[in-house]
């Protein structure tokens, strides 16, 4: 049974800002093979696209990427602070994603990722979990991504 500081402990967090450019969507887009017209294809956007959306934007999972990206230099210090006092065992990865996107990102804009790590209960079988709430913000204060990640800490091993 966890106790009540368990849920309770969580760290707010700012990053720094990135610009993305037109050269960073074309090399995620053919890194990963998303060889849709909707990011190949430039007169098939002009042509089938409305508003906004009828000039290169980033596929939505490369928002999520960028979002992870940007807090990877802190996640460490993060994870150090939420876990303070307390006994885990070694990190066992991320088992989940929840994602909203909420609008585009274009060349041009500039993000950061402001948000919330968050402790969990312990689980029946001892392990620890942690949420990561990224919010990737534009530079026009506008919410573009919403998104959590949950990290799993294997149970804390027995003392000899």
């Amino acid at each position: 049974m966890a106790n009540l500081t368990d849920s309770a402990k969580s760290h707010h967090f700012k990053t720094h800002r990135r610009t993305i450019t037109e050269t960073d969507i074309v090399t995620f887009v053919n890194v990963v093979g998303l060889h849709e017209p909707f990011f190949i294809d430039m007169e098939y956007i002009r042509e089938n696209m409305t508003g906004s959306h009828r000039s290169r934007f980033a596929p939505g999972p490369m928002v999520i990427s960028l979002g992870m990206g940007l807090l990877a230099t802190y996640v460490s210090d993060i994870i150090k602070q939420v876990l303070e006092g307390r006994e885990v065992g070694p990190f066992g990865g991320m088992t989940g994603v929840q994602a909203r996107l909420r609008g585009a990102l274009f060349p041009g804009d500039t993000i950061h990722v402001e948000g919330e790590a968050r402790l969990l209960p312990t689980t029946s079988r001892g392990y620890t979990l942690m949420e990561l709430q990224h919010l990737v913000i534009n530079q026009r204060g506008e919410t573009i991504a919403d998104f959590t990640e949950t990290i799993t800490f294997l149970p804390a091993a027995p003392a000899p």
